[in-house]
Formats: C-alpha cells, structure tokens, sequence
C-alpha cells in the first residue's frame, strides 16, 4: 500500500523516532509498504517519519526498483564509523522542489537491525554513504536543510512559505 508521505513543517518529521522493539508481520507489512511508498515518489531512500510513523526505521534502493538485491532495510540503525569527506546536492521526498549542496562523510559505516531483529553492519560510500546519513537524520529528527549555512537555511524556509502562501505546498 503506497502511504502518503509527510511534508514540513510536519512535527513528526522534527522529532526523533522511537527504537523498533518488535520484529513481526506488521514490520514487514510495514516495510513493503515503505517501498512501495518510495518507489512511488521516485526516491531512493524513506524514513518512518517521512510517512508520519515516530520509528526508528529506514528502506533505501540506490536501483529505484532496478536490482531487488540492492534493497536495504535499516532497524534501528546508527552510524560507528565515518571517513572523507563529500559535498553533493541533496533532495527529500519531504521537502519536494527544495535541493542544496551538502556536507556528508564519502564513507560510513551502520550498524542496524534487519526484519527479523538480527544485528548486521553494512558499508557505503559516495552516494549510498550520503543515502545512510540522510535517512538516519530522519530517524534523529533532522532535516538536510538544518545541515547548510544559516543563510541558506533562511532562503530555504522563505521558499517553503512562499510555496505555502501560494497554496503549492
């Protein structure tokens, strides 16, 4: 089922998630859902807050749909190692039409929780290493635009109200 996905200033969206305690069909319905929601608004990664749900819980798919052993579903997830250093433009499925240039580490690694409650680490780096510090931002209450310059901050928020006042977000 394709949920509806959240946008600023949406407090889900500003406050951190809850751990995933159970490990059940409900998680995994939850978590087709979460793709299926994704694939929809074309992006390549969606956090539980972002379809309105405090959890801490992640899918990401570099692929979009390409490759489904390029899936990734990230439980409880949290970053033990960072390395370099990239600056690349960012988007999210939650802030439509709003892209900036941001800092992230090239390199990381996560250590979460898959469907079934089993720990495992995974790796990424450039993109996919951009996509694991996105979406766990989310699960941390933290938006990409809260990662730029005060000034382009301002500048974003004005272009969200701006769109609001004209009834086009």
């Amino acid at each position: 089922m394709v949920r509806k996905i959240v946008k600023y200033p949406d407090p889900v969206l500003e406050k951190p998630g809850e751990p995933v305690t159970e490990f059940d069909d409900e998680l995994q319905k939850l978590v087709d859902d979460m793709f299926e929601s994704m694939y929809a608004a074309k992006g390549i990664g969606l956090a539980a807050p972002q379809i309105g749900l405090s959890r801490r819980l992640t899918v990401i798919d570099l692929s979009v749909k390409e490759r489904p052993e390029d899936k990734i579903v990230l439980v409880n997830p949290e970053i033990i190692h960072k390395a370099g250093k990239q600056y690349e433009e960012e988007g999210c499925l939650s802030l439509p039409e709003i892209r900036e240039k941001v800092s992230r580490a090239a390199k990381v690694k996560v250590r979460a929780q898959d469907v079934k409650g089993e720990w495992f680490e995974v790796e990424g780096e450039e993109l996919l290493a951009r996509a694991f510090q996105h979406e766990i931002d989310h699960l941390d209450g933290i938006l990409f635009f809260r990662r730029v310059s005060a000034l382009k901050r301002d500048l974003i928020l004005r272009q969200i109200r701006k769109m609001q006042k004209a009834g086009e977000w």
